[in-house]
């Protein structure tokens, strides 16, 4: 089962696995961080549960923009260490998918650090493509 994830306690259950991706935000601040960006840009945490337990998370918003129209962009997507290979993170992005087709969205994007060459496969067998370059420089 995949759930939006709406109250302060949802959102805090969803920590033990985003700070698996987010290694540093710490578990204090972390609600206070999730409310702060759905605020500013309407980010909202989906969750797939399993057996009472969450799995896999994915954090998102819906934006629109001159380059790429409507569209889901998905600041964050995490499958627990623990249970990778169990078809979860394919279960969140079919979600997503879904998610951005209820909202109208013309596309759906993500950013991923380098390094993760395992969730590159993962995106290339999602039928993802890699359309460009992401430039950025810390102030």
């Amino acid at each position: 089962m995949i759930k939006k994830m709406l109250s302060d306690n949802d959102i805090r259950l969803t920590y033990p696995v985003m700070s698996q991706l987010r290694t540093h935000v710490s578990e204090h601040e972390y609600v206070d961080c999730v409310k702060r960006q759905s605020q500013a840009s309407g980010y909202q945490i989906a969750a797939l549960f399993d057996e009472g337990q969450v799995h896999c998370l994915a954090g998102y918003r819906i934006s629109e923009s001159l380059a790429w129209g409507k569209f889901l962009y998905v600041d964050d997507l995490v499958s627990d260490q623990n249970g990778r290979s169990k078809n979860y993170g394919k279960q969140m992005v079919a979600w997503l998918e879904e998610e951005a087709r209820k909202n109208g969205c013309q596309e759906f994007h993500l950013d991923s650090g380098v390094q993760r060459h395992g969730a590159h496969r993962f995106y290339l067998r999602e039928r993802m493509d890699i359309t460009c370059y992401h430039f950025a420089k810390k102030i």
